[in-house]
């Protein structure tokens, strides 16, 4: 068993501030916002820095899988949450390799660091879309068959496995939160991942949606701010469970949510069907009641009030876009 040493000085210096790992991205913009209006103490570490994140935070510039970095990063933080991902469910099976290289050894790294320097807790989102597989039961329970068929899906499950691992070996405290598809203000819309955005984007911008397969795949949707709800009521929570699904708890299928988007569109919405992707499950919707339950936790923005909030911001933002 390899032996970590532990920073004495900084386990005594240790105190309630949150470090952020992908505070850049969509769920890590979003959280950051969250805590600093929970009057939290925030520690925000990414690549690259968003010109409209909170001037209230501390800021640290720098690259995941660098180990001096992101040692400076942990020191003195209570919580970190780990937001990071280096691939997509869609690439991930181009280099399962890569996937596990950049995810799971970096994440090991993050976890030696942890111990060394007295971190009480990590909060990790995982993917509820992808650690399942294909599944029967409907809605899908924690304690249901972990079986991904993509790369990304296995690399959270290790991920998973080694949180469980550090906490059996040095005590490190972990939450897992398994989250469905989040949606909503600043998801890209030009990338593969985020499939409401994608959508929005190609209807405002006229061209047509593109889908694989027949339109039937279900999927569970939920907004980002029932997401970052959960995700700060994580930071205090002290229960016997540790994985948590994070979901709407209901389905609809891409069709559905293609015509749902065409009324408020007011006409319809050119399609072209494609061939299904072999990464794609038929059926994932997520049961929700542990959370509720053991974190209190409820999402409060139903699919229909979150896309129509949305559409108006898409459209908006189009409309500034060609005046300007």
């Amino acid at each position: 068993m390899t032996h970590i040493s532990r920073n004495v000085n900084a386990m005594n210096t240790i105190n309630e501030r949150a470090l952020i790992l992908g505070a850049g991205g969509f769920i890590g913009f979003h959280l950051c916002e969250a805590l600093v209006k929970a009057e939290k103490t925030v520690r925000a570490f990414d690549q690259t820095i968003p010109a409209n994140l909170s001037s209230s935070l501390e800021w640290i510039k720098g690259d995941f899988h660098d180990k001096d970095t992101l040692y400076k990063a942990v020191v003195g933080c209570s919580t970190v949450y780990h937001l990071i991902a280096t691939t997509l469910p869609a690439s991930s099976n181009d280099r399962p390799a890569y996937d596990a290289q950049t995810n799971i050894l970096s994440t090991l790294q993050l976890l030696e660091i942890a111990v060394a320097n007295g971190v009480k807790k990590v909060v990790f989102v995982s993917s509820g879309g992808t650690v399942y597989g294909i599944t029967n039961p409907k809605p899908i329970k924690e304690n249901h068959a972990t079986n991904p068929i993509c790369a990304y899906g296995i690399s959270k499950l290790a991920i998973e496995k080694y949180l469980h691992l550090y906490h059996h070996l040095y005590g490190l405290n972990y939450c897992i939160l398994r989250v469905a598809n989040p949606y909503g203000a600043n998801q890209k819309g030009t990338g593969v991942q985020g499939i409401i955005g994608t959508l929005l984007t190609k209807i405002m911008l006229g061209q047509p949606l593109e889908i694989w397969g027949d339109g039937m795949v279900v999927r569970d949707f939920i907004h980002i701010d029932d997401v970052t709800a959960a995700l700060v009521k994580a930071w205090d929570y002290h229960g016997s469970e540790s994985v948590f699904n994070i979901g709407s708890g209901q389905g609809h299928s891409l069709n559905d949510l293609i015509s749902k988007l065409e009324y408020l569109h007011g006409k319809p919405i050119e399609k072209h069907y494609t061939a299904a992707r072999n990464l794609d499950v038929p059926y994932n919707v997520l049961d929700i009641r542990r959370a509720q339950e053991y974190l209190g936790w409820q999402p409060t923005i139903t699919l229909q009030d979150g896309i129509r909030e949305l559409f108006m911001l898409f459209h908006s933002q189009c409309y500034r876009g060609s005046q300007g």
